[in-house]
């Protein structure tokens, strides 16, 4: 940094000590603010008992740490430069009914090769069922562009688009609505054009292939010890239990101002990296942040439905050859299953001690006026139906998870949401609802908005950024799949030459300019 510069970062989640990082390692003085005891946002962990006084990591449910991942990845170099937190899975079968399987092992990675051998060595799927489908519509998938994608598909709902395909039932339910489940928005509820974005980031237009690594330990003990460390080192103050209400002007800067009695903290410059909720409160008690039109953005941001993560201690293993993750389609709610004593060392430690084991299922986008009952009894049946040996295990230990606090993509509203930057200066936005200028989703999504965050405020004062890298950011067929909103008016010699030139297609991770 050429001066000092002070930054508050408000919100200790993935965005949030993103942002502080690159920040504190440039220099800038950080003070990193968090409402709850412990980092992590919506993938903390945090200390329970057993009933046998035995300390265990809570969380809130398994995570795939996806090999396109690379921001999230860069910052995990920083606190294990040996690559030792993650695990790699072999597979993660797709389980149906009736013994229906799907798998992602072996399939290439170069797009269309990878479609199509998902496609031919589906049991679901005969040649005739193909050619029954929609292929106009089915190319939209290889023809992912942000700008025309979103301009075309986002006032669609995504069950409008699936059903468009025209499949049948069983392999649209094993080999696509398993899939837009996994983003926690309902597909009737979803955007179809940010269903085909997740499209082209795990699959289509993903170099890495579509297998993952998981944390070998939990991620209090992975990931946020060790990043409250780093940032200290740096020379950054983290602060939990302390909750930002508003940010005003200050003497040449902003004030955050803290809840309780505690004195406001000068900045420089802001970065909020808070859930969907606590930003509109910050916003709606902070009359100079942004424009008018602004803060209705803000305020028009929505959450999606509820989710559920239940973990069972149980008094049995499971069989041999079960896999860590499986996903489900057929099961009622749910959604899938984690075998966390096969991968989790604290759990691992649990199982060989008791000869037991450590169950995790999760049910997505969980319809409104079911009771926890009726969740726990759709849970369970498809648990015993696909591990038979589950079914008279003893229960000796469980946690139980309603959360509703992930963001919703609604159709329509892509248009809307707001970027990292703001109209006020020097203040910013990071999370996972943020709009970024290329492909990413989940807990990528929150970190590449925290990196592009810092670099944004980075850019005003002159100051090297962090690099950002992003899967191809257009599909195989994005220059040759036609415009349905542009064809209705003639594209300008200028329009024309723009969109050759920008055709070129890469199969490689690209770096963002």
């Amino acid at each position: 940094m050429p001066a000092p510069v002070r930054a508050v970062i408000v919100g200790g989640g993935l965005a949030g000590v993103s942002a502080a990082i690159v920040l504190a390692e440039r220099g800038v003085s950080v003070t990193l603010i968090e409402r709850e005891p412990v980092l992590g946002g919506r993938i903390s962990a945090w200390t329970e008992h057993l009933p046998d006084r035995t300390a265990f990591q809570m969380e809130r449910g398994f995570h795939a740490f996806f090999r396109q991942y690379y921001n999230l990845r860069s910052l995990l170099a920083r606190i294990d430069p040996a690559r030792r937190l993650l695990t790699p899975l072999s597979d993660y079968p797709l389980l149906g009914p009736g013994g229906a399987r799907e798998s992602f092992v072996g399939l290439p990675r170069q797009t269309p090769l990878n479609l199509i051998a998902l496609l031919a060595r589906s049991r679901l799927l005969t040649l005739r069922d193909i050619l029954r489908a929609d292929f106009r519509t089915g190319l939209q998938m290889l023809a992912f562009d942000g700008e025309r994608t979103y301009r075309e598909f986002d006032e669609r709902p995504a069950k409008a688009f699936l059903d468009g395909l025209r499949l049948p039932p069983p392999a649209r339910r094993m080999l696509f609505d398993v899939f837009a489940h996994s983003f926690f928005n309902p597909e009737d509820e979803m955007s179809a054009a940010e269903l085909l974005a997740m499209f082209h980031f795990y699959f289509l237009g993903n170099p890495e292939g579509l297998l993952f690594d998981v944390l070998n330990e939990p991620f209090s003990v992975a990931l946020w010890k060790p990043f409250a460390r780093r940032l200290e080192a740096l020379g950054a103050r983290v602060l939990l239990g302390t909750e930002a209400t508003r940010v005003l002007p200050g003497a040449g800067g902003w004030r955050v101002h803290l809840a309780g009695d505690r004195a406001p903290l000068p900045a420089d410059a802001v970065v909020l990296a808070v859930t969907v909720p606590a930003l509109q409160a910050i916003v709606a008690d902070s009359p100079a942040l942004g424009d008018a039109a602004w803060r209705a953005r803000i305020a028009r941001l929505a959450l999606t439905r509820p989710f559920v993560v239940w973990r069972l201690w149980l008094d049995r293993p499971t069989a041999p050859g079960r896999h860590p993750f499986v996903g489900t389609a057929g099961f009622g709610l749910l959604e899938n299953i984690s075998l966390f004593h096969l991968f989790q060392s604290e759990c691992r430690r649990w199982a060989e001690r008791t000869r037991g084991s450590v169950v995790e299922l999760h049910a997505y986008a969980v319809p409104p006026g079911i009771e926890e009952a009726a969740m726990r009894a759709h849970l369970l049946a498809g648990l015993h139906a696909l591990y038979p040996e589950t079914s008279g295990a003893r229960v000796l230990h469980e946690r139980w998870l309603w959360r509703q606090d992930c963001p919703a993509f609604a159709p329509g509203s892509s248009a809307d949401r707001p970027g990292v930057e703001t109209p006020s200066p020097r203040v910013v936005v990071a999370g996972d609802f943020v709009r970024l200028p290329f492909p990413a989703a989940l807990m990528e999504r929150a970190a590449s908005s925290g990196i592009l965050a810092a670099n944004t405020l980075l850019a005003r004062l002159h100051v090297e950024s962090e690099p950002l890298w992003s899967v191809p950011r257009r599909g195989l067929l994005a220059g040759v799949m036609p415009d349905a909103c542009r064809a209705k008016r003639a594209a300008s010699r200028d329009e024309r030459l723009r969109e050759t030139r920008s055709a070129r297609y890469s199969s490689r991770a690209q770096r963002i300019p």
